[in-house]
């Protein structure tokens, strides 16, 4: 009885939207101010603790336990829980030290070492964990990765011969394809130990060692008077540098760009400063922080740094997300002899919640393109940005 009361005075702090919920017990009951447009199912009550303030982190851990299940669209779901999360401040962490680059690299093993075995299975052939660029909502992903990977090879406006940063370089597929196509001279790094080796062996089998180079390091350690970049792009890489850090990693773009360099900035944005989804940062990104759009550009003019174009690509990541899920569907079984039933409800949770986040949240992605200092050097319009 105690369980129910504390689990009933948790969900009467949700008084927008609408839902229902079945108990343990048979009893069923409706929350919000709207007809209920989702159910949540308890197959047995809860364990003795359970985080009684936190209605996202226990619904969470419920579900991957599997004490819960949903019945709806995820979308009318993360709706509600967009609708009743109000923007707090989070737990400040103190400013990136020499220790932390220890944190920072097993924050990222946590995730991205999970295997190149484990990601293949339902990323595309590029093995690109960021939001793809469809043309059509018919694009595969693998076209639109490749959309993706072109669209922001030319916002930058590369030159033949100059030097180009990848930070947080994935696979490397950025990379190679700019050595390839504009013939510069790359360099990617990355803290994830499988994707190193995975990129390491790639520039080797297509011969690109004189041009492509791949780094295991912190991007923090990388010494301005060694290296110097016309170009630096970073993908799906700032939300995992913590709000305390947003300022080291923007000095940091600073000293590496040379005068009238450019940079483009590919992050997921909030609304809002300092709402964390403490599931998602216990279970799928330790560390990580979503900046909202405002705070990152009141960052740039402290850097001398010149906005030129901002592009939203919420429904891109939506429809992102929603290829991997179908993917990860067709390998459930793989998954869950490997991981298990735990770990896949997970997954699962973090794919459909994610795709529905970008879709009825607020949550957004953007590509920013910026220079260190002005540049008058550069096309007039963004027309060579679109043209194909």
């Amino acid at each position: 009885m105690f369980k129910k009361i504390a689990l009933k005075l948790l969900l009467n702090k949700w008084h927008q939207g609408g839902f229902s919920v079945v108990f343990w017990d048979g009893e069923q009951e409706n929350y919000g101010n709207e007809p209920p447009a989702f159910k949540i199912i308890f197959h047995k009550e809860p364990p003795l603790q359970f985080h009684s303030d936190d209605a996202v982190l226990f619904f969470g851990e419920a579900y991957m336990d599997g004490l819960i299940d949903f019945e709806g669209s995820m979308d009318d779901i993360l709706r509600v829980v967009a609708l009743n999360t109000q923007p707090q401040e989070p737990k400040r962490e103190p400013l990136m030290t020499p220790s932390d680059t220890h944190i920072q690299r097993e924050n990222i093993h946590h995730h991205y070492d999970l295997g190149n075995d484990f990601f293949s299975l339902w990323l595309d052939k590029t093995m690109s964990y960021s939001c793809a660029y469809f043309k059509t909502a018919k694009d595969s992903l693998y076209q639109a990765q490749l959309q993706k990977i072109d669209h922001i090879l030319k916002k930058i406006n590369l030159k033949p011969g100059e030097k180009l940063l990848d930070i947080g370089c994935g696979w490397g597929w950025v990379i190679i394809r700019a050595a390839q196509q504009y013939h510069v001279q790359a360099t990617g790094i990355t803290l994830s130990t499988e994707q190193y080796k995975k990129t390491k062996q790639r520039i080797k089998e297509l011969g690109l060692e004189s041009q492509v180079n791949v780094e295991l390091m912190n991007y923090q350690d990388l010494n301005a008077d060694k290296w110097q970049f016309d170009k630096i792009i970073s993908v799906g890489m700032f939300e995992h540098v913590g709000k305390e850090n947003l300022t080291k990693y923007m000095n940091k773009i600073h000293e590496l760009l040379v005068p009238g360099g450019m940079s483009l900035l590919h992050t997921i944005t909030g609304m809002f400063e300092g709402t964390p989804n403490t599931w998602m940062g216990k279970y799928i990104f330790p560390g990580g922080y979503v900046p909202s759009l405002r705070e990152t550009i009141w960052l740039l003019p402290e850097y001398d740094f010149h906005l030129l174009h901002t592009e939203s690509l919420r429904l891109h990541y939506a429809l992102t997300l929603d290829h991997w899920f179908d993917n990860f569907k067709e390998h459930i079984d793989e998954v869950k002899s490997k991981y298990g039933e735990r770990f896949v409800r997970m997954w699962s949770l973090y794919l459909r919640g994610c795709a529905a986040a970008f879709r009825v949240s607020g949550l957004d992605i953007d590509q920013l393109v910026f220079t260190k200092g002005l540049n008058n050097k550069l096309p007039i319009t963004y027309d060579y940005i679109y043209k194909d």
